[in-house]
């Protein structure tokens, strides 16, 4: 099969998305199927990028760390003409989702689209967390979905709240996955010697985006509290983002900062190594539909302490793989971290052996074969649909009828934002 993948973030960007669409690319190719990733230019991107197809972009676009590009018509023609897709993979309902959109209704194609963002957790790039915003972006993507021939939820709690929210395609349930064996080969002790953590020391990590929407100001207040009660615990924090400041600022006025790690952005070994280095790894985010880096964890047999969420319900098993609370509170959870701290060493050794045994249920190859039945099962479909000799014509009413779609999608989501009201999302027939 010919993929075209398109994307709002990719590679330099360390977020998850970025991560998935990467992911899922090479065991795609790996799997002997070709793949186009179009994603927004980036300055640091590397030069040379094999598969990749690169838009004008405007950079950390208020103050984060993605990337929305610029409309330039015509430039993906040319591309798309020589690679000659079977199918369209949207992973974003706007920018560059709309822009899948409307490449596969002119060409004809399936149009895959994966939920991967609870969109209403990031309104705070745009406004003052504004209700009718959120309710725009929850319609909007609803919107979005519907035009699709099929909807990718990361989790099975994303796939729930997708249908509660109106979304009539057909969807299936694939989590990313990670490379098992890539994180199986990280040296906790190489990383923890380069950055002067004891050996022996019991350590709590955490990687993501330092960004508001991690609820990393909770995690740093509980991680604070957890080194205040164990004199001999240290905390390691790779990624950067826009709380690194306002997380050592927490650190220093509690007195632990010395015992604090910030290894910043982590690639290749590098990351492997971070996860080795961790006793266990700490998440508190409650904005995920997936929990990637939980997962990337529990390959190197680490296990996890999280807030109970979408994403993580899936992931984390209490008291098998790790602790999962109930509640976001700073007692419970530096008491789980207690709990992690305090087993004996055959007890934790068990809890990693679980911890990795998930991981190894959600490997990559599993995830992609999964995906590569639904793009094969979709093509199927939408070529039994098709007219055989398609003229000019045809190819330029399904591109208004694409347009009309998309407007009307845009003008439901509109309205119901502005008044609140609970109507059934999607744009006109």
């Amino acid at each position: 099969m010919r993929i075209a993948m398109f994307t709002n973030t990719y590679l330099p960007h360390v977020g998850g998305v970025a991560r998935s669409v990467e992911t899922f690319a090479a065991a795609l190719r790996h799997a002997g199927n070709e793949v186009m990733v179009v994603a927004p230019a980036f300055p640091d991107a590397a030069q040379e990028e094999t598969g990749v197809v690169r838009v004008p972009a405007i950079q950390r676009f208020n103050g984060s760390d993605f990337s929305v590009r610029l409309p330039v018509p015509g430039l993906l023609k040319e591309p798309l003409d020589r690679f000659q897709p079977d199918i369209i993979h949207a992973h974003h309902p706007f920018l560059l989702g709309d822009t899948a959109l409307r490449i596969a209704s002119g060409r004809g194609l399936p149009l895959i689209f994966t939920h991967h963002t609870l969109y209403e957790q990031y309104t705070h790039y745009v406004s003052n967390q504004s209700d009718a915003l959120k309710r725009f972006v929850i319609e909007l993507s609803t919107g979005y979905a519907n035009l699709c021939d099929h909807v990718i939820a990361p989790s099975q709690s994303v796939a729930a709240l997708l249908s509660q929210r109106g979304v009539t395609s057909p969807i299936t349930v694939i989590p990313t996955g990670v490379d098992v064996g890539r994180f199986e080969r990280g040296s906790g002790v190489r990383f923890r010697q380069g950055l002067g953590i004891p050996e022996k020391a019991f350590t709590v990590g955490h990687i993501g985006r330092l960004a508001p929407e991690k609820n990393l100001m909770f995690l740093a207040r509980s991680a604070a509290a957890f080194l205040r009660a164990r004199p001999e615990a240290w905390f390691l924090v790779a990624g950067t983002g826009p709380l690194e400041a306002e997380m050592k600022a927490l650190f220093a006025s509690e007195g632990v900062l010395e015992r604090v790690r910030f290894a910043g952005i982590l690639l290749g070994e590098g990351l492997a190594d971070a996860y080795a280095a961790m006793d266990v790894f700490a998440f508190a985010s409650q904005s995920e539909t997936q929990g990637m880096v939980m997962v990337e964890a529990m390959a190197a047999g680490t296990p996890v302490v999280a807030v109970d969420a979408s994403g993580v319900r899936e992931v984390v098993h209490d008291g098998s793989n790790g602790r999962k609370i109930a509640v976001e509170d700073q007692d419970s959870f530096c008491a789980a971290l207690d709990w992690v701290a305090a087993l004996p060493e055959e007890a934790r050794k068990i809890l990693s052996r679980q911890a990795h045994k998930t991981a190894k249920g959600m490997s990559i190859e599993i995830s992609a074969d999964r995906l590569a039945v639904v793009y094969r099962s979709v093509i199927k479909k939408k070529a039994a649909w098709e007219i055989p000799e398609e003229d000019s014509w045809q190819s330029a009413m399904r591109m208004i009828s694409a347009e009309w779609k998309l407007l009307g999608s845009l003008a439901h989501a509109a309205g119901t934002a502005l008044v609140g009201a609970d109507a059934s999302p999607g744009g006109p027939a």
